[in-house]
């Protein structure tokens, strides 16, 4: 069995702070769950080109309101019960009103190293054994 408290990943190499979102990886490759969980903020006032090539992500809002734009198609609301999956890698902007926490699943799980490249996709990365 896995037990892990959020305050145990804050500020430690699982706590990946970037200009737009900070992303407390809870549950990673190395987890060997098959998936990854995520504790993620999403800073007020923001807006962040995403597009996840080689995952599929699940995200749950708890807190704050923003939008999703999928490139060439639709803008969805985002508000705290509201949960959306990238089921088809959709290239997709997230911009957020105020701050947004959301719960993330990926799979493939990340590793914990991965943040967003030029184009807004993760790499898949090579597990970490730590």
């Amino acid at each position: 069995m896995i037990v892990k408290h959020l305050e145990e990943i804050v500020d430690t190499k699982d706590d990946i702070d970037t200009t737009t979102w900070n992303s407390r990886r809870l549950l990673l490759t190395k987890d060997g769950m098959g998936f990854s969980l995520n504790d993620t903020l999403i800073k007020a006032g923001t807006e962040t080109l995403i597009w996840y090539k080689n995952h599929v992500e699940a995200v749950y809002c708890i807190e704050g309101e923003g939008e999703i734009e999928v490139v060439g198609g639709e803008t969805y609301p985002i508000a705290p019960g509201m949960m959306y999956a990238l089921d088809g890698h959709e290239k997709h902007y997230l911009r957020a009103r105020s701050q947004m926490r959301m719960v993330c699943v990926f799979n493939p799980p990340l590793t914990g190293a991965e943040v967003h490249d030029e184009e807004g996709t993760y790499p898949l990365l090579a597990p970490i054994t730590d």
